[in-house]
């Protein structure tokens, strides 16, 4: 390990790379065509994102759940107002849609005004049977009003189901069969063939509202594809930008938008060749790349035209930028690496696939840049001079010269301002609030969110939260017991303002009693023990179960299931309705007689955003500690350690206040942000330490020259790649996803407070404490000797 961080390993690396420069170029193709080869495995993930482990006892409930009962998610919801159901025609053509609907092979069943079933008594067989409210198609206005007042006042059973008691919204439910809900064949019927028959409808004039999670899911994913190319275009248009605005150079330009491209064809590659699905997290991998990629090159083309405009010796020039730079910026992407790292320690297959992917390609990325950019070079003729002007800019030294004056004169002021600011951030933390809600980071703008809004509005919800009772004995479900607490419990839900009306089997009941009294809807309740034994030859012949309900009961009677739907909501109010669902529960089943099981992917989202916020510090901790391992390594000085980490720790507490303060929740995707930024800003202390060691042996230990001469040249450096990583990272703000845009505005301001933190307080740090910090003792014989720079002649 000693060996490669040593002069004579990079030197030789230098000479190896130099002289085989066909043959690496020639591998490099070959690795790029094999990767492309595995593009073709690619595929975007079909099924919602679960945060959760796999063994993780609310994902083993819920798949339990899935076994027993098939894909809850496989309702679609399509709604009209009043207003727009205004005459018989509208009806008509409403009823229309879900004919067509219904006629798709990838549909199970649709519930509308065009089929609603109504149960009706028939005593001659003695038994229920089934007929349709709309047997044909509406005629008149008069036959209009006649079925409006069937079915909002003779048919309590529909309240809330099919049309809303608040606003007499009507809405059709649309059934996807189970085996495709998590497949791509959902994807294609919902985009090819549903999408395009509503637009019809619309274009029409019948402005129908449509929500359910497979159509939510389908338009959700469809926009992270969608946006996968416009990260892409926007990362390599301002990364690239920024780096002719810094260099003034078309063919340094092209040199490393080249580089960043293989890198990002890797990335492809690597998620094809693991079979890894593209996800909300992996989509965001090749975009950060780029982001990252320019850096590296502008760290290794910056060092080849300061060595270029010292002595003009080209082969001299390539050989310092890889021994010189390489040393330190592998450093740094080893760094980078681990913060992402930390996540595949998360349990989490989500966030495990995208730390694999993105640790892999920051350390590629390194390797194509140290490999790609000098042998380019090497074919290229000498810089001209306008193109070396850069490192010379008046306002570039200004700054440069700012901070000297700033750490030399001012490093009071610094340490005050740094602990204000680390008060405050303190306060602003106290105020962050957690959010695991499933639809916040959606597109706002977008129709299918403006349409979660209107369904929750009519019907309290879209999210499904799926109870499961377990009664312990075959036919357990049908004992009046059973069904009294089923009804207290439909009651308690009913009463819960963020809950939508539950169903069950007791829905069924109730309306067998009211078809059993002649269709009276007051009667529209449980039926007495005596009323039970009259009814039940007629629920015997019509085979007890009606089709809408089969799902809800198992077919040996022991489970029963209740449906509800639940409102989008802040967490602590979730999990305030949580809780008190979970108190009726164990009120209305004791242990002994019932089993309780609360599910539904909104509940189980939300545990998974607790799990990564309860493993946030332990990501973060593995974080700090890989890489204050790396500085002890360097350094061999505990105190070093400290003074590296604490720069970076008070940016990172800075974006947290942040965060309190503007009201930005910790959610599934912010929670990214820490780890993402302290990997990469500790980049910049890393190569400000390796230089300053360098400046420390050239100058025979003369502490204060070395901090400020370290200071002048790595400053520009650091200037270009922070400024490169902000605006970079903030090329995700463009998104229409809530998450992405937090995540890149968070990790931009990160990166942005960590810059002038490593330019001006971890100076300040080191001139305060240069005595117990930094001696000839201490660096002599370094663990990672980075080369002291030579002579000319020397070298």
């Amino acid at each position: 390990m000693h060996k490669l961080f040593s002069f004579s390993f990079w030197n030789s690396l230098a000479r190896l790379i130099l002289r085989n420069r066909e043959v690496i170029l020639g591998l490099i193709v070959l690795a790029t065509i094999a990767l492309g080869t595995q593009w073709k495995y690619m595929k975007f993930s079909h099924t919602e994102a679960n945060l959760l482990p796999d063994d993780h006892p609310v994902n083993i409930e819920y798949d339990e759940f899935i076994k027993q009962f098939g894909e809850e998610g496989n309702l679609i919801i399509l709604g009209a107002t009043q207003e727009t159901l205004n005459t018989y025609e509208k009806l008509n053509a409403w009823n229309q849609l879900a004919d067509s609907i219904s006629k798709f092979e990838e549909i199970d069943f649709v519930l509308s005004t065009s089929n609603l079933p109504v149960l009706e008594l028939d005593e001659p067989s003695s038994s229920f049977k089934v007929n349709e409210l709309l047997p044909t198609k509406l005629k008149s206005e008069a036959d209009y009003a006649a079925f409006k007042k069937k079915l909002f006042t003779d048919l309590p059973f529909y309240k809330n189901l099919i049309y809303s008691e608040k606003d007499s919204v009507i809405r059709t439910a649309v059934y996807l069969k189970k085996d495709i809900v998590n497949t791509i064949t959902r994807k294609e019927f919902v985009l090819n063939e549903l999408v395009p028959l509503i637009d019809s409808y619309r274009n029409n004039g019948l402005d129908v509202r449509t929500s359910g999670m497979p159509y939510i899911r389908t338009l959700n994913a469809q926009n992270i594809v969608d946006e996968i190319g416009m990260f892409l275009l926007a990362a390599l248009l301002i990364t690239s930008g920024l780096f002719f605005f810094f260099f003034r150079s078309w063919r340094a330009t092209f040199i490393s938008i080249v580089t960043v491209i293989i890198g990002v064809m890797w990335a492809f590659g690597f998620l094809g060749l693991f079979r890894f699905e593209i996800t909300v997290l992996t989509a965001i991998i090749p975009p950060l790349i780029i982001v990252i990629g320019i850096p590296n090159c502008i760290f290794l083309i910056n060092k080849y035209q300061q060595e270029i405009r010292k002595h003009g010796n080209q082969a001299l020039s390539l050989q310092r930028v890889i021994t010189k730079v390489g040393n330190a910026t592998l450093m740094t992407n080893l760094t980078t690496a681990s913060g992402f790292a930390t996540f595949i320690f998360t349990q989490s297959k989500l966030l495990k696939e995208f730390g694999i992917v993105a640790s892999i390609c920051i350390v590629t990325i390194f390797v194509l840049s140290l490999m790609i950019i000098p042998i380019i070079y090497s074919y290229l003729p000498l810089p001209k001079e306008k193109h070396l002007k850069h490192l010379g800019k008046t306002w570039i030294n200004s700054f440069a010269n700012w901070l000297g004056v700033m750490v030399k004169n001012y490093r009071i002021a610094i340490y005050i301002t740094s602990v204000v600011v680390l008060i405050l951030s303190f306060i602003g933390m106290y105020q962050i609030r957690v959010s695991g809600s499933l639809i916040e980071d959606m597109p706002k703008s977008m129709s299918f969110y403006k349409d979660i809004k209107f369904f929750e509005e009519s019907f309290d919800g879209v999210m499904p939260v799926e109870i499961v009772i377990n009664t312990k004995k075959k036919k357990g479900v049908n004992k009046p017991k059973t069904l009294k607490k089923i009804d207290k419990l439909e009651e308690h839900i009913i009463e819960t303002p963020e809950l939508s009306r539950p169903m069950s089997v007791i829905s069924l009941i109730k309306f067998a009693k009211q078809a059993f009294y002649q269709g009276d809807p007051e009667f529209f309740d449980l039926p007495t023990s005596n009323e039970r034994l009259f009814m039940a030859k007629f629920l015997k012949n019509s085979n007890g179960e009606v089709g809408l309900m089969k799902s809800y009961v198992d077919s040996t009677g022991q489970y029963a299931r209740v449906t509800t739907f639940m409102k989008d909501m802040p967490t602590e109010r979730l999990e305030y309705v949580e809780e008190n669902l979970r108190a009726k529960l164990e009120t209305l089943f004791p242990a002994e007689d019932y089993e309780i099981t609360l599910t539904g992917k909104a509940l189980v989202f939300q545990k998974g955003t607790n799990y990564l916020i309860n493993n946030l510090i332990l990501s973060l901790s593995l974080a700090i500690l890989l890489i204050a391992l790396f500085i002890a390594f360097m350094f061999k000085s505990l105190r070093m350690i400290f003074v590296s980490i604490v720069p970076n720790l008070l940016p990172l507490l800075m974006t947290a206040g942040l965060m309190g303060f503007i009201g930005v929740p910790i959610k599934a995707s912010t929670i990214l942000v820490f780890s993402i930024a302290f990997g990469i800003s500790v980049d910049d202390t890393i190569h400000f330490l390796a230089k300053y060691r360098q400046e420390l042996m050239a100058n025979n230990w003369k502490i204060k020259k070395s901090v400020y001469s370290a200071l002048k040249e790595t400053g520009v450096s650091m200037f270009y790649t922070s400024i490169v990583l902000f605006f970079g990272f903030s090329t995700f703000t463009i998104s229409s996803f809530g998450g992405t845009v937090a995540l890149g505005a968070l990790v931009s301001a990160t990166l942005l407070f960590a810059m002038l933190s490593n330019l001006l307080l971890l100076p300040s740090m080191l001139l305060s404490l240069e005595r117990s910090i930094a001696n000839e003792r201490t660096f002599k014989k370094p663990a990672i000797p980075i080369i002291a720079p030579k002579s000319d002649e020397e070298e």
